[in-house]
């Protein structure tokens, strides 16, 4: 009876409890609609304008901080007259900058307002011009303070004479006419103070201060007022940006019509959706309810998401969607770690409870292993990374962070709460898809029976698989050496133009018409109603305004012209090989203090060989080489370390375990046993991350596309290189170790005990 009572009760706990998790899943999918809408999505989701300036003195002198910030806040100034929402302006390096502007209405307009070099003035109340920007030392305003302690502003006085001549002029002038009004790009017949007095020195206005002239000065000069802070320091920046000697060279553009956009957003949404659905079918499927908390876990994972980028102001892009749906595949390795572990320990006869706690526990060390080594590569890419690379980084950090809280920390609970019912605790396929029979009952000396793989020597076979990479990286570098890598135009400057048009359109009739146009082509891809060019070009803003204007008139077409220079190309590629190689060392670093040396060397050989397979891969097939691909190696870096970090630390765990001494045999054993522990998860994993990126590839935007297949070429060479390449290097190396250890032994054995000759017993 009381048996009854507990199970009616257990019954209870559960159905209220999925009823619970019911409604949090609907009042979630809910919230989902508002905060997407609230995103800031970026001008390759809905259209506009991107632009990266090099900043250069006139004079020659150096561009130091200073000058970049002064800068920075006079482009801010103009973006605000331009009307865009959320514009994003970023320093780069020691002397450029990139704007972003996402649905800007008139391009030409903003690159004019934009790129035009600041000019600070001095007028009267009447808008007559008293003096320009040369009577000021160039860039030397600072802050300071006033009698009262107050904060002020210190200008530095160059031309003395004519100062005085002014200021003593003014003074003169009738009471309340006695000002001298200070502009920022001031525009005959738009600006005036009688109309911009209320506002002057507000962040909307062209007018920066206005002060009373009581007298002449021949010295440099305090601007007082009621001054906060922030508001001083914000005026010495946009006044030193307006003497500022300084000019801004167009280095790359890139117009995106909202179209292009729309389309992205829309194609992008729908393959992230039918491939987080696969997810939730295969989970599902392969641990039954278990798979429906992780399921719950990975919908409150990628609102949780959303929220904090949007917390933070992050402008969505289409690499920001891209790690999203990427780490939603790699959050679920989590689950997939912990699953494996509590069917391991119910294969050995334990209790669902006790499974639960042990499998919970034992995971835990490989999951913040993998996820802090991945984590230390995104910031490595946010570091280094420019524009799209920096983009991708962001959300790859932010689904780290929040991997750890819902795929580890909310899916333990919410297992943890079923468990202590006791409902599934004789339900263990319909709680996590283990079978009884398979669970030995060690009370009557029963063994286990359930060994995945048992009769594998995954050692053995390590030697097709290398054979396999050899030939792939052999015909690689065949095609490298023959035709080269397809190189984007962010790898070899030019200018790259997309069309696309409703009108059926030939190479010929194209070239046609880049002849009309003066334009020597490089390449021509047609592709459905999208025509690609690569010129080698750099166009300015009077060409790329000619030939945008031309195809649209002559094909109603939509155009997308993007420009980077030989500037543009030497950074990119700079950075994009040490932000490589910098991964690499820290991973070495970090895998030899928390594990050892001949682990890290087996797992940084492993991702060599899977860089030089995607690059091979790459090269056989001719695909474009772009900055998102240099993201994806970076991405690929981080899973296959993660999916070879968890095959680690499982040796590492079985060492310890052993109670014999160590030989090659007895070594090779524990590294295939510990393969075959890991191996169904490995697989798990890496069918969950490959589905949403097989979605993104045959449903998504064809802007990512090459993005996509070099990270599938990476997962499925990032799979097996942990699995047949790291295990044999740490194998190998540790082998040729023990060998070392024996003959040192009996070296010390043969040098330090010397046997003594005796007669009588010896002889």
């Amino acid at each position: 009876m009381t048996k009854s009572k507990n199970n009616k009760k257990a019954k209870k706990n559960v159905i209220m409890t999925i009823i619970a998790l019911l409604l949090l899943c609907i009042g979630i999918s809910l919230a989902f609609i508002p905060l997407f809408k609230n995103l800031n999505f970026g001008l390759d989701l809905q259209g506009g304008f991107e632009i990266l300036y090099e900043v250069k003195s006139i004079d020659g002198s150096k561009m130091t901080k200073n000058k970049m910030n002064a800068t920075y806040k006079t482009l801010s100034k103009r973006i605000d007259s331009l009307g865009v929402t959320e514009p994003e302006i970023v320093l780069e390096g020691n002397n450029k900058i990139r704007i972003k502007l996402a649905g800007v209405k008139n391009q030409e307009e903003a690159r004019k307002q934009l790129s035009t070099v600041a000019t600070l003035s001095f007028r009267d109340n009447n808008d007559n011009l008293l003096m320009d920007s040369s009577v000021l030392n160039a860039g030397s305003a600072k802050v300071t303070q006033d009698s009262s302690g107050r904060p002020a502003v210190l200008l530095s006085v160059k031309n003395k004479d004519k100062f005085y001549d002014v200021t003593n002029r003014v003074k003169d002038y009738e009471q309340g006419n006695n000002v001298i009004v200070i502009w920022l790009d001031y525009e005959e017949g738009k600006n005036s103070y009688s109309t911009e007095k209320a506002n002057c020195g507000s962040s909307g206005s062209n007018c920066l201060s206005s002060a009373t002239v009581s007298q002449g000065f021949a010295s440099d000069v305090i601007i007082q007022g009621n001054f906060t802070e922030e508001e001083v320091n914000n005026l010495v920046d946009l006044i030193n940006s307006g003497s500022l000697p300084s000019k801004l060279t167009e280095v790359s553009s890139k117009t995106v019509g909202a179209s292009f956009g729309d389309a992205t957003l829309e194609k992008t949404l729908i393959a992230g959706i039918i491939g987080i659905s696969l997810i939730a079918i295969m989970l599902i499927s392969l641990y039954h309810f278990a798979g429906v908390i992780s399921t719950i876990s990975v919908l409150i994972y990628s609102f949780l998401v959303f929220a904090v980028f949007w917390t933070v102001g992050g402008v969505l892009t289409l690499p920001g969607i891209a790690a999203l749906v990427l780490g939603i595949g790699m959050a679920v390795d989590a689950n997939v770690i912990t699953f494996s572990r509590i069917r391991e320990e119910l294969y050995k006869g334990k209790s669902l409870t006790y499974a639960y706690k042990e499998g919970a526990k034992s995971s835990l060390r490989a999951i913040i292993d993998a996820n802090a080594t991945t984590l230390l590569v995104a910031i490595i890419m946010f570091m280094f990374g420019e524009s799209s690379v920096k983009g991708f980084a962001t959300m790859l950090i932010i689904t780290i962070a929040v991997t750890m809280f819902t795929m580890v920390f909310l899916t333990r609970f919410l297992l943890g709460l079923f468990v202590k019912t006791g409902f599934f605790e004789d339900k263990t396929m319909a709680f996590i898809r283990v079978n009884k029979k398979d669970i030995p009952n060690v009370a009557k000396n029963e063994k286990v029976t359930k060994v995945p793989f048992a009769k594998v020597d995954f050692l053995n076979h390590a030697k097709k698989v290398t054979v396999l990479s050899a030939i792939i990286i052999l015909l690689g570098v065949v095609m490298f050496a023959t035709k080269g890598f397809n190189l984007g135009i962010d790898y070899q400057a030019g200018s790259n133009i997309t069309i696309e048009t409703s009108e059926k359109l030939s190479k010929t009739k194209i070239k046609e018409d880049l002849k009309e146009l003066n334009i020597k082509e490089k390449n021509i891809d047609i592709a459905d109603d999208q025509v690609s060019i690569r010129i080698s070009d750099v166009l300015n803003a009077s060409r790329i305004h000619e030939i945008s204007t031309y195809f649209e008139q002559k094909y109603q077409a939509k155009v997308d012209i993007g420009v980077v220079s030989n500037v543009v190309k030497e950074e990119l590629t700079k950075n994009a090989i040490f932000a490589v190689l910098l991964s690499i060392l820290g991973i070495i670093l970090y895998i030899s203090v928390r594990f050892r040396p001949s682990y890290a060397l087996g797992a940084v050989i492993a991702l060599i060989h899977d860089v030089l397979i995607i690059f091979a891969i790459f090269a056989i097939f001719h695909l474009e080489i772009s900055v998102m691909f240099i993201a994806a190696i970076l991405a690929i870096i981080g899973y296959s370390i993660n999916d070879t970090i968890v095959c680690f630390d499982r040796i590492r765990e079985n060492l310890q375990k052993k109670n014999t001494k160590l030989d090659s045999i007895k070594l090779k054993e524990i590294v295939n046993v510990s393969i075959r522990e890991t191996f169904t998860r490995s697989l798990y994993t890496s069918i969950t991350t490959i589905l949403p990126v097989l979605a993104l590839i045959f449903l998504g935007s064809k802007e990512i596309l090459n993005f996509n297949l070099a990270m599938l070429v990476g997962l499925i060479s990032g799979t097996y290189s942990s699995i047949f390449i790291a295990t044999v290097i740490f194998y190998l190396l540790e082998k040729s170790q023990l060998g070392k250890e024996k003959t040192k032994k009996k070296k010390v054995y043969k040098d330090d005990v010397e046997e003594k000759q005796i007669k009588g017993i010896n002889c």
